[in-house]
């Protein structure tokens, strides 16, 4: 019935397999939960998560080599032995005791994609760590009635449901080697197909937060995937906000003063980013500033 797919690196993935095989026990499916490491370094996490082998249906395989965010998740679902895949990141949590009854409900009325959402804790985290929270509590934490106004562009696939047969036509694409919007692309891919998308409410906290330095790191690798995805018409520029509004700025030949506002302001806004006040505002106009210099060129 359910393959639950769960890559990691370098992190423990013991509580969030426990919680997820009890709530399976409990309900009395046919399921396997699969953890592949994808080239863990950290040998004492390694050893703590090979306790998950212990439970039934579980498996914890650690891979030789590092293969990548896309890769090892399309490796999980051809290793699956179910129809329905369950896509779980390593950093998150069910917000509910009731999480997977949510998702079996659901599944029998056939909709090939469902995904349950993602929420952030209330309590501020350390102050290293405020601007990750700050950005997924305001962008990313959404209730299903408003993913669904844009059903495909709000799917995250750190908590999601796919039909395996769906999902071996579509897959992770390993054009992108780095972080960010791979997701992107196979919710786009979905939409090119007009494939069903069920929204709910059945949320995963994302505790794994990274700090403001490194968050500003994955912020520029996931524009620079960006880059590479329009340059490469992988998507239509309606799909991807930031897209959009690049398209629009150079419609009036206005990209190039915000290029210049990265050059001019990069470290003035690097300096609140990774401080405890970090504005969101300040990480938007960075963000479409790095943009903006990144394509002046184009």
């Amino acid at each position: 019935m359910l393959s639950i797919l769960i890559p990691t690196y370098n992190y423990s993935i013991v509580k969030l397999v426990h919680e997820i095989h009890r709530q399976a026990t409990l309900l009395n499916i046919t399921f396997e939960i699969l953890c592949f490491d994808d080239g863990s370094t950290e040998k004492e996490l390694i050893e703590t998560n090979k306790e998950i082998n212990n439970l039934a249906h579980t498996r914890y395989h650690i891979l030789e080599k590092n293969i990548g965010r896309s890769a090892i998740r399309n490796l999980l679902a051809k290793k699956a032995k179910h129809e329905h895949l369950l896509f779980l990141d390593a950093d998150v949590l069910p917000k509910e005791s009731n999480f997977l009854a949510k998702y079996i409900k659901e599944i029998k009325a056939d909709y090939p994609v469902i995904y349950g959402g993602i929420r952030y804790q209330e309590e501020k985290p350390a102050k290293d760590y405020i601007l990750r929270w700050k950005y997924g509590s305001s962008i990313e934490s959404k209730s299903a009635s408003d993913r669904n106004k844009s059903k495909y562009a709000s799917i995250l696939f750190s908590n999601t449901i796919i039909k395996k047969s769906l999902f071996l036509k579509t897959q992770f694409s390993n054009k992108l080697s780095t972080y960010g919007h791979e997701d992107t692309l196979l919710a786009y891919s979905f939409q090119n197909l007009n494939t069903k998308v069920l929204h709910i409410d059945s949320p995963v906290f994302h505790i794994g937060l990274d700090s403001n330095k490194e968050y500003l790191k994955k912020t520029k690798e996931a524009l620079n995937n960006l880059k590479y995805i329009e340059a490469n018409a992988l998507v239509n520029a309606e799909f991807v906000k930031m897209l959009r509004f690049h398209k629009k700025l150079k419609s009036f030949k206005l990209n190039l003063v915000f290029a210049t506002i990265y050059t001019l302001f990069k470290r003035t806004m690097e300096k609140n980013l990774i401080s405890p006040i970090s504005s969101l505002k300040i990480y938007n106009l960075y963000r479409l500033s790095y943009f903006c210099y990144i394509n002046k060129s184009e």
